[in-house]
Order: structure tokens, then sequence, then C-alpha cells
């Protein structure tokens, strides 16, 4: 089974709630709500990978350094396995946009699992609702 290594964020607002963005249309998983964040290619660190995704995904310009490894999601899908570190990040230039036309939501971690979102995100969205002080 093929292996695929993506990278997510957390990203934490100053009122402690976390941004989800929403699946586009076309996509796989279309209109479920998750962490931005991407595939990890070749050369790149997941960190370096992450700072590239979300500059593409949301416009927004973070320090590889001002991510912090909290957990990650291992799942097997029908046609691979995906394996996924999530990162929590409290600095960043810019404001976030849907640059690729996604809608985004602040959300309290403890209203995360009220979204419909992928299966590797579930554990992760019941995990950062748990621990609200990360």
């Amino acid at each position: 089974m093929k292996l695929v290594l993506v990278v997510a964020a957390a990203l934490y607002n100053g009122q402690g709630e976390i941004l989800l963005a929403q699946r586009p249309k076309g996509k796989t998983l279309e209109g479920l709500w998750e962490f931005p964040g991407g595939k990890v290619d070749p050369q790149e660190t997941p960190e370096m990978a992450l700072a590239r995704e979300l500059y593409e995904e949301l416009a927004i310009m973070v320090d590889p350094k001002a991510l912090i490894p909290i957990t990650f999601a291992s799942h097997t899908y029908e046609n691979f396995h995906l394996l996924m570190p999530l990162f929590a990040c409290r600095h960043w230039e810019g404001d976030p946009v849907g640059a690729e036309g996604q809608a985004l939501e602040w959300v309290p971690p403890d209203r995360l699992s009220d979204y419909p979102a992928p299966p590797a995100d579930i554990p992760l969205f019941n995990l950062l609702a748990a621990k609200q002080a990360l």
C-alpha cells in the first residue's frame, strides 16, 4: 500500500480558536472541514512543506521554526495510507484567506467535532478539544 505523507497546521488565533478550511468542490472529500496543509515534496522537511502550503493555501507567511509538533494521524484509506504530522502555530504574517477558494472558519476547540471532517482528522479534532490548553 502506498504511504502518503502530508502535514497540517492547527493555527490558533488570539481567542484560542483553530482555523479550519473546507475542501473545495471537485476535490476528493469535498465539503469536509480539515486543518490547512498538504503534501510534503521530495527534499522538503515537514516544517518547510507546511510553511509552503500555508502560503499557497492561505496567503500567510510562517517561519518553519514557529511550528510546534503536537501529534499525528495515521489512517488507512481505500487506496493509500496517510501519515499526517500536526503542528500548532500561533504566529504568522498576514491574514488567512482561502487562496484556493475554500471557505475558512475559526472554531473553538470544543466545537471542532461539529464540523464534518475526513476520517484522518476526526481523532485530531477530538484530541485538540480535550487538550484546549495547547
